[in-house]
């Protein structure tokens, strides 16, 4: 291979001004970085190593080496992992190929105030390695694929515009790192430094991390004793400086809240605490553990596509895979850590990790904890049960449609907004029917896209004056779950926006159905003339039960698709047939009797067809809906406001 130059990606190059210019107080995470993509490299060998034995022969010993010199200024850290390829090399250093790298940059820039939130981004963002160039002027890869026939590769840079590859004279798989510090950070290259930062930030990594310790001491007798007059001389000695532990496997007692947190940031790169955490030490039939972790903030790949599960598997401490999508549901991709089971087989694989019983069974038992933390914080720690909510309450709603077992736990989980409760608090659907009158049996919603455009929709009007609760359904997803969710405790969820609505009690319901069918009677000529008027808009006119101070308001029928739906559908690209609606008419407001007058004055005035077209834009507008022709409904607004005015002279 002969040696050539390449120029870093763009934003690579953007990447490494804003982290070499931003971070300050936090410059040693370079080490938990480094050492944490070691042990990635260490591994994917190991299960590759299962796979395939012949990539561990000669050199099976599974390691991570730390080197300083402090009169060069350098830090070596060498792993015997996986290695990389001249092509890997390039796409893991000289580019980032992530989705949400503008977004990092973003972020950063806003954070500028922020240095702790600012280490927070470079291990979410995946772009770790860049972080050894906040002590670095110059950092060296050597590095070999494991396998025969790879050849060894040697990678520089000193951070700015461009790197350098060429051949290398490693003859042992994994990965050299050199990093030549910056005058102001030789300091880093001693023991003690390097021995504190390791213990606190990878204390807990399951492979030796080791240092050479040079010391100088006095030749010893037989006995042990120190020979008196002999010199000094200097030994060297490689020495462990983690404790390898694995943390999950440690009884609760024995773990500081201060390592659970670190093992936290470790395995979710996120530089804040856990809000919660599951330590489980299930032992019977099925024996597995686990170390759960419920964050904070919500990543930004939440709701990506290519968002992985947060939760890795081992078995019997041996990495086996993340992403692993059969250890929890999906709408539980939020959770962050790992499970260790000793009941499946050390060389499983993924194929059979789909049929695997034992999987399904440890899935069914860690839901269920998870629930039950979710509901034990919600009942005793209201405020803390809210902040988690507040960052994953959309996604714990999926669970509603998607995980039939659960559903009813779930449901009593998820919060919403309501005619009842201030702007920003919340309520449960348990709450909600607690407060219920008692002649009230439905349990009423209204979907939207904010409460702002939803609390004066003229569909909330009978229910205010009746003083019923209406909840505020103004996620995306409600929508979706209100189809498998029909019923709470027994009381069925009725959309004040769709079918007929009829609150009235026992005593009122006859007054009403002889008014209703007075007013049909008187108003039903006219009914007609406006639903022909209006024919390619709506499907039906019909008196309102539901409206006292508006004119008008637009439903759907009980099985129809809402209008919010369509604009999701719209919004993902999925177009869907338009389905008409219901233009339903307040009969006690004066505009039915003036369209009245006119009807009876003559059935072919053109007015009537106008007042029809402004009563449906009227209702259009009151739902926050835009209208068809905005042009067409400020002229004709005009007119009826010059029509009045000059009536009005007149009658003077």
């Amino acid at each position: 291979m002969s040696k050539s130059t390449m120029k870093f990606k763009t934003e690579v190059s953007q990447l490494l001004e804003l982290v070499t210019h931003s971070l300050y107080s936090n410059k040693e995470i370079f080490i938990r970085e480094l050492v944490s993509n070691a042990s990635d490299a260490l591994d994917k060998i190991r299960l590759e190593g299962l796979k395939d034995k012949k990539l561990l022969e000669g050199n099976d010993d599974l390691k991570i080496k730390i080197d300083f010199n402090k009169d060069a200024g350098t830090i070596t850290i060498t792993d015997t992992g996986i290695g990389m390829t001249k092509e890997e090399l390039i796409d893991n250093i000289g580019t980032i190929a992530k989705s949400g790298t503008k977004e990092f940059f973003n972020k950063l820039k806003e954070m500028k105030e922020s240095e702790d939130k600012q280490a927070e981004l470079i291990g979410q963002f995946g772009v770790g390695f860049y972080s050894a160039f906040i002590v670095s002027e110059k950092i060296v890869i050597n590095t070999r694929k494991a396998g025969k026939g790879n050849e060894p590769v040697r990678w520089e840079s000193d951070g700015k515009e461009k790197f350098t590859i060429d051949t290398s004279d490693r003859t042992e798989r994994g990965t050299e790192i050199t990093l030549y510090l910056n005058k102001e950070d030789v300091d880093f290259a001693s023991e003690w430094k390097i021995k504190d930062i390791v213990k606190k930030y990878s204390d807990y990594i399951t492979y030796p991390i080791q240092m050479t310790i040079e010391r100088e001491e006095k030749p010893k007798d037989k006995d042990g004793k120190e020979i008196e007059g002999a010199e000094a001389v200097t030994t060297y000695k490689d020495e462990t400086i983690n404790s390898q532990k694995a943390i999950w496997q440690k009884a609760k007692k024995d773990v500081k809240k201060e390592e659970y947190n670190e093992f936290y940031r470790h395995i979710s790169h996120d530089y804040d605490e856990p809000l919660e955490r599951i330590h489980l030490n299930v032992e019977g039939i099925l024996s597995y553990k686990a170390l759960l972790y419920l964050p904070k903030k919500a990543p930004y790949d939440l709701f990506m596509r290519e968002a992985k599960i947060g939760v890795s598997l081992y078995v019997r401490n041996v990495f086996i895979m993340d992403d692993n999508k059969h250890l929890l549901p999906e709408y539980m991709r939020f959770v962050k850590g790992v499970v260790d089971s000793a009941d499946l087989p050390l060389n499983v694989s993924r194929e059979i990790l789909q049929e695997d019983k034992t999987l399904d069974k440890i899935q069914k038992n860690l839901v269920k904890k998870i629930l039950e933390t979710l509901k034990k914080m919600k009942e005793k720690d209201t405020e803390k049960y809210i902040e988690f909510y507040t960052e994953f309450g959309k996604v714990l709603k999926e669970g509603i449609y998607t995980d039939f077992e659960n559903k009813d736990k779930l449901t009593d989980l998820i919060l919403f907004e309501s005619t009842k409760t201030e702007e920003g608090k919340v309520t449960s659907f348990a709450e909600y029917v607690e407060r219920m009158p008692e002649n009230q049996t439905e349990i009423y919603y209204i979907t939207g896209e904010s409460r702002k455009s939803l609390e004066n929709s003229p569909h909330l009007e009978k229910f205010k004056q009746k003083d019923y609760e209406v909840l505020f359904f103004t996620d995306p997803i409600d929508e979706f779950i209100v189809n498998g969710l029909t019923e709470y405790k027994e009381k069925k969820l009725k959309s004040v926006g769709k079918g007929e609505v009829d609150l009235s009690d026992e005593k009122e319901k006859e007054e009403n159905k002889k008014k209703k069918e007075s007013d049909k009677k008187k108003y039903g000529s006219l009914l007609d003339s406006i639903k022909d008027a209006l024919k390619d808009d709506i499907k039906e006119v019909r008196i309102s039960s539901r409206l006292t101070s508006s004119a008008v308001c637009l439903v759907s029928d009980e099985n129809d698709i809402s209008p919010h739906m369509e604009k999701i559908f719209k919004s993902m690209n999925q177009e869907i047939p338009r389905s008409k609606r219901i233009l339903e008419l307040n009969p006690n407001h004066p505009i039915l009797e003036v369209m009245q007058s006119i009807y009876d004055n003559d059935k072919k005035d053109t007015k009537l067809g106008e007042y029809s077209e402004l009563l449906y834009d009227q209702a259009v507008l009151a739902e926050g809906a835009p209208l068809k022709d905005p042009v067409k409904f400020a002229h004709r607004m005009a007119d009826l406001m010059v029509f009045e005015g000059k009536t009005k002279v007149t009658k003077k």
